[in-house]
């Protein structure tokens, strides 16, 4: 996957959790803090990070909560017969997660 669909598609992600980018300077920024459940409220804890840093793409703790709110929330509430298929591949994962958000995207147009 090249590096700015990933960029793009961990932006679409980061929307569809309720993060709103930040404009700081000249960066946007996303504050993940409470919408991922591995950052947590430390001294040193990142909890904004620049579009280039969100890992959605590349780490389970990231993804999960992606999934978890796609399986609670966006079925049942907009009556999708649609059925993630998590598997031990984060990629198809992440590809299934980010086709998904698409389609409820494209819904509610």
């Amino acid at each position: 996957m090249k590096y700015n669909n990933i960029m793009n598609n961990n932006k679409l992600i980061a929307e569809f959790m309720g993060v709103k980018p930040t404009i700081l300077g000249d960066e946007i920024t996303y504050e993940m803090y409470g919408v991922i459940d591995c950052i947590e409220d430390g001294l040193d804890e990142q909890h904004f990070f620049l579009e280039e840093e969100l890992m959605f793409h590349t780490s389970w703790d990231w993804l999960m909560p992606v999934v978890h709110k796609i399986d609670e929330k966006c079925r049942e509430r907009l009556g999708l017969n649609h059925s993630l298929h998590i598997g031990d591949d984060i990629d198809a994962v992440y590809h299934e997660v980010v086709e998904f958000i698409k389609e409820v995207n494209e819904l509610t147009k």
